[in-house]
């Protein structure tokens, strides 16, 4: 990585870190650090249970509890353990602590306000584009990969999303019956593995391989959210897969794919698969690839 780039990003840092008061413990001006109140507006009007609010912030649970503790002392935020697993606990904001993130909401709106006044419309304009690039990049770098157990809920969420998109694309509709299979031991070690990706805390994308041995992997079910889409998380899946494909001795992957997925499509060329004969049974392919490990 280049130095100018680092020291371009601790400016930027910095400059934001003023700009929006977070340098000092009295965060918009209300005698608490930018923590105890984004923790605060992040609890909302609803509540949150704890263990969200860990995965939401990426904090560590110490942190929040001590956190939580502080709020709690200053009567701003009760919080309730479930009626029927003691395990699960959450955080909801006493009348007081509605009342301060109402005062927080507005002061937040005026700081904004400030940065916006002084300038001009195009300057304005400049700003928030730039301001929504930059965003949508910090996203992405946000992302992160894991293994992930098949049959676990999220898992589960992924798959029944994928499946359902499939459905509303292909010409004659999808059913993963008539499909060739992804089972759960097939996508569990040694056999398999699933990779899926989060963004604060929720699943947003999956992609999945089956092992052979000294034979091809396979790899399957390769989805993200339209909401994460244009972050690069397509390309990452595939990164981690030939990673893990990688790791479990594998030299080629291979893959099948229909032709109504046409980003699917340029993503798999642009990143070294190239198109080969048939080399599966699946009803709903058109296309196949294949791509050496180096």
């Amino acid at each position: 990585m280049d130095a100018s780039d680092i020291r371009q990003v601790r400016s930027f840092n910095r400059i934001v870190a003023e700009s929006i008061g977070a340098i000092d413990d009295h965060f918009l001006g209300r005698g608490r650090p930018m923590g105890e109140s984004r923790l605060l507006w992040e609890i909302g009007v609803e509540g949150a249970d704890i263990r969200m609010l860990r995965a939401r912030l990426n904090l560590d649970s110490g942190y929040v509890s001590r956190t939580l503790a502080s709020l709690e002392r200053q009567k701003l935020v009760a919080v309730l353990t479930h009626s029927t697993d003691r395990r699960v606990r959450r955080a909801c904001l006493t009348e007081e602590g509605l009342i301060e993130r109402a005062e927080l909401e507005r002061l937040s709106d005026a700081v904004a306000l400030r940065a916006l006044e002084p300038l001009g419309d195009e300057q304005r304009r400049r700003l928030i584009e730039a301001m929504s690039e930059v965003e949508r990049l910090l996203k992405a770098s946000l992302v992160q990969f894991a293994l992930e157990k098949p049959e676990s809920d999220d898992a589960q969420w992924c798959f029944e999303q994928y499946f359902g998109e499939l459905d509303e694309r292909f010409d004659a509709g999808f059913d993963p019956a008539l499909s060739l299979s992804a089972d759960v031991h097939e996508l569990t070690a040694p056999e398999g593995a699933l990779i899926v990706a989060r963004l604060h805390g929720s699943p947003i994308g999956c992609v999945a391989l089956k092992f052979h041995k000294k034979a091809p992997a396979e790899l399957k079910r390769m989805w993200v959210s339209p909401s994460a889409r244009g972050m690069g998380v397509g390309r990452r899946l595939i990164v981690e897969a030939e990673k893990r494909a990688r790791q479990a001795k594998a030299r080629v992957i291979r893959l099948e794919t229909n032709r109504a997925l046409r980003e699917a499509i340029s993503l798999y060329r642009q990143s070294g698969y190239i198109e080969i004969d048939a080399f599966s049974a699946e009803p709903y392919a058109h296309h196949w690839f294949e791509k050496r490990l180096g």
